[in-house]
Order: structure tokens, then sequence, then C-alpha cells
């Protein structure tokens, strides 16, 4: 089966340094390596954690001007693309027509063109819903000789500033273009970690010879899938495809605060998006279920699927876990899933069914563990 995977770049080194590699989204990609999932995790959250995103999407979007390239992205995305300041990031989400989400997303601002990072399990679907939405006005690349890599955890500043010593003084979402190891790399200070961190978009010919220089550091380890999936857990971030979906609205998938003020009911632009009807109505009035953190009982995590009820004995589930497992930093199973608006206050108890027993959960604010982010 790895046969007929799309290997990274960074492949080779990846079991040089023994990982254990599993398929994801179409790659080959490593899911822990000799440290383990849980010291792996430990260490982001304590030191810096490298990770290869590399399967990832990254496109450019080139328009007339950047304002004429922002106005046509507006159209697909209920986010305020206009008023982005040249060398921003921000976060966004293409919907369709019912108000869902088809994937999301990271843009920048990039003075001439937007740079944009997509998922990799949508990116095909991505990139084609851009060219048929967004062509001829706007041209839609896609960078395919760039890998990306992301240098997450409190040590990443320091880390990084011994290449680059200006790149400490970058704020969260910040993006600029910045020498490492002699290579031009494209760099924000974001991540889906909750840690402070940089996503670092490299030329391909200069990948190894990048990463290498990163991780030779002291502080720096090679993190897999595995933690990668717990620290985003912790942090109360989406996986697409499990939290967020077609038939999930960003108000009930509690991403309200990524809609600008412009974008919604009597904003300078508002609507105007798939879906405007659905959600300016939802931003207005609420919406049925909303996206919640849990805290299961005992030591035994509540995994993706869980079916949640209201107390022990009823029948019908009120809602189910959509991502589970086990917390590091917290010591403890920590899970987020879909409850009914009116079960969805925090210390709100509920069951979740593990192996036909009913056992309780109970309703928490999201994230588990607070973000270092450098505003």
């Amino acid at each position: 089966m790895s046969e007929e995977l799309l290997r990274t770049p960074f492949y080779e080194m990846h079991l040089r340094n023994g990982a254990k590699m599993v398929p994801f989204a179409g790659y080959d990609m490593p899911v822990q390596y000799d440290l383990g999932v849980m010291k792996e995790h430990l260490h982001t959250r304590q030191k810096a954690g490298l990770f290869d995103v590399s399967h990832m999407g990254q496109v450019v979007l080139r328009g007339k001007s950047y304002e004429h390239t922002a106005l046509a992205l507006e159209r697909i995305i209920p986010v305020d693309v206009m008023s982005l300041k040249q060398g921003r990031q921000r976060y966004g989400f293409f919907t369709n027509d019912t108000g869902g989400i088809l994937d999301d997303l990271m843009f920048a601002n990039r003075g001439d063109h937007i740079f944009m990072v997509v998922n990799a399990g949508c990116k095909t679907q991505d990139i084609a819903h851009m060219r048929a939405t967004l062509e001829p006005d706007v041209r839609v690349k896609v960078i395919e000789n760039r890998a990306l890599l992301a240098l997450q955890g409190p040590a990443a500043q320091a880390v990084l500033a011994e290449h680059y010593p200006p790149a400490a003084d970058m704020k969260f979402m910040d993006v600029d273009t910045i020498p490492i190891a002699g290579a031009e790399c494209w760099v924000s200070r974001s991540g889906y970690t909750g840690e402070d961190g940089y996503e670092i978009s490299i030329p391909m010919a200069a990948a190894e010879s990048v990463a290498k220089a990163l991780v030779d550091h002291d502080d720096v380890e090679w993190i897999g899938l595995g933690a990668r999936d717990s620290l985003r857990l912790e942090a109360g971030l989406c996986l697409y495809g499990h939290d967020i979906d077609p038939q999930t609205s960003p108000a009930q998938a509690a991403l309200t605060w990524a809609i600008q003020k412009s974008r919604r009911s009597d904003g300078a632009r508002q609507g105007g998006f798939p879906g405007a009807s659905v959600i300016l109505d939802e931003l207005k009035n609420g919406t049925d279920r909303t996206r919640v953190g849990l805290l299961p009982e005992g030591r035994a995590p509540m995994r993706e699927g869980v079916a949640l009820f209201a107390n022990e004995t009823d029948t019908t589930p009120i809602g189910a876990i959509t991502s589970g497992g086990f917390g590091p930093t917290v010591n403890r199973p920590v899970a987020m899933g879909y409850v009914p608006a009116t079960l969805a206050a925090p210390d709100t108890v509920l069951f979740g069914e593990v192996r036909k027993k009913r056992l309780p959960v109970r309703v928490v604010s999201l994230p588990f563990v607070p973000s270092n982010f450098k505003r």
C-alpha cells in the first residue's frame, strides 16, 4: 500500500529518525518517532517540536490587485479578506449553499497576491472549487515546489531567532519572507497546537537542509501525527472531516469569531457568500446544536463516534463525540462533540455510551490548555 502513497520531501529523514509511517490523506506520513506519542506531545508543550505538514496544499491567488483578489475570494468565504493588512494572516473557511463548511484554511496578504494553505484531504476539491469560482478573473496557482514545516512550542522563537533574529519580533499571525539556512522561506507565526510557533514554507531543493538546521537544535524533536492530534485537541481546535464538515455550520462549530463584522448583517460587505442566509440567521438567532468541550470521568478516553445521552436511561442520543483521546498535558481524557444548545452550558453532566455502559461526561469551556500565542 505504501508504494501507492505520495511522499513528502522529508520521507527519508523520517525513516532515519525512527518514524513509524502510516497512510494519511494519500501520503505516507510519520505517526510517531522513537520518543513515542506521549513524550512527543509533552516535548512540544515544554520545548519545541518539528512537524512535517508538506502534505497540505499551498496555493497563490493573484488578480489585478490585492483588492480585486480579496473581493473575489470574499465571494466564497464569509471572512473579511479586504481589510487584512499586508504581512498578516487570517483563518477562514469555504462554505456551501446550506451554510456547511467545505474546508477550513489559512490565508495571508502578501501584497500583490494571497497565499493560502488548505487541508491535505480537501486540497484537490478546494483547488477545483477556487478555479471554478475565481478564474479567469483571479489566477489560482498551486505551489508544488515548496515543502511545509511547523515549528511549535515555547522554544520555537529562540530556535528560529538563531537563524534570523527579527523572527522574534513577529506577532501571532504575522507573515514574512525570511532566510533560514540560506533558503528563502515564507514564514507565518501560527500553528495547530495552541503553542507559540511558526509555519515555514521552504523551496523544495532546500527542504532537507532547513529541516536539519532546525532539528539539530537541542530543544527540537521531530513530532508525528499522533501528538499533533492530541495537541490540537487539548487546544480545542477543529479537525476537518471530524469536528467540522459540509453538514456543520460555523455557528454550530463555535467558529463565529472568524466572521468579522463587515461580512455580517448590516456590515459593509454583508453576505454574498454561499449559505449566507443560513449563516447570517444563525449569527443573529443562534443554532440548535453546538460544539463543546467534554471531560469524561475516570481514565478511559471517549473517542470519536461515542453517542451522548441526556441521562443514563434515555434510548435516543442527543449528540456525539467528534474528537476524543487522552490529553497528556492535563493528564486525563478530553473530548469535543456536538450537543443541543439547551445542554451546552458548562458543568452540564451528560452520559457517553462506551461498550454498552453509560459513563458520565461533563461539558466544559474550550480550550483544555490555554493558548500561548504571542499577541
